[in-house]
């Protein structure tokens, strides 16, 4: 959750070759499925969902945790930057939370309407008081995220997922991926910013922080590097990591795909 900007990148493995946390050759990997991500599915039990702060009481504290520890202004500003978003825009908001990612659209002044879906009602409470005077197009809706729950709100064609997946099970990350692949249309953009491989010193500080708030189970496929695997295996095509910060709780990533005309891999 808190970021030293740093290290922008974009990784591309050799074919048929994948370096934990590294996309790999869209050609290698087309239609198959990793091995590692199946035997942490064949592993890992899927535990429930986790609220923004780990603890459901902790939800009213969790903008000054995350502002403080992730250095949160600094990666989302970033986000917003490479989602280059204009008026035209429908973005989607997966894991909308307390709304920071709605402010800073809104703040920004693209005129791109913005759809947040979250399943926690107390942080979307907040996420509504924030934007109350808003004057741009903003929506949010309570709900666990299916392309289903949205299909009466307009069609996205970018969608943001940030800071969701580690507090999710194996299971719940590559369905989430899905159900986005599901609601975008063709040359859609996904875009994840999200705690990513951690290595050295990054892994130790997220062991001492992370995992201990939110638990070893849903962190640790993103401390391996399995969310460019995930993204990939949902379908999207251009897995790449755009940018990387390092934080007093890990690195965070910011990772970028589209979706293409062809079918989504089973």
């Amino acid at each position: 959750m808190f970021k030293t900007a740093r290290l922008r990148r974009g990784i591309v493995a050799s074919p048929g070759c994948r370096l934990p946390g590294a996309p790999r050759d869209d050609a290698a990997t087309r239609g198959k499925s990793d091995p590692i991500a199946k035997a942490y599915r064949m592993t890992r039990p899927e535990p429930t969902y986790t609220p923004p702060a780990g603890y459901h009481f902790l939800t009213p504290f969790y903008d000054r945790g995350v502002a403080w520890t992730t250095r949160e202004r600094r990666w989302r500003e970033q986000l917003v930057r490479h989602m280059a978003l204009t008026g035209a825009d429908i973005l989607l908001d997966v894991g909308a939370g307390t709304g920071n990612l709605a402010v800073l659209v809104d703040r920004q002044g693209s005129g791109a309407r913005y759809l947040g879906v979250d399943p926690d009602g107390a942080a979307l409470a907040i996420a509504r008081a924030k934007t109350y005077e808003s004057p741009s197009k903003t929506e949010f809706r309570t709900g666990h995220f299916t392309a289903e729950s949205v299909r009466d709100w307009p069609v996205p064609n970018k969608v943001a997922l940030c800071l969701v997946l580690h507090q999710v099970g194996l299971e719940e990350k590559a369905r989430l991926l899905r159900e986005c692949w599901k609601c975008l249309p063709d040359g859609g953009e996904l875009y994840v910013a999200d705690y990513g491989e951690q290595t050295g010193l990054m892994r130790l500080l997220f062991r001492l922080t992370i995992q201990l708030l939110d638990g070893r189970t849903d962190t640790q496929p993103n401390a391996d590097g399995l969310v460019p695997v995930l993204v990939r295996e949902a379908g999207f095509r251009n897995v790449r990591e755009i940018e990387r910060f390092r934080t007093i709780t890990g690195s965070i990533s910011i990772i970028a795909a589209h979706k293409a005309g062809a079918p989504r891999p089973v």
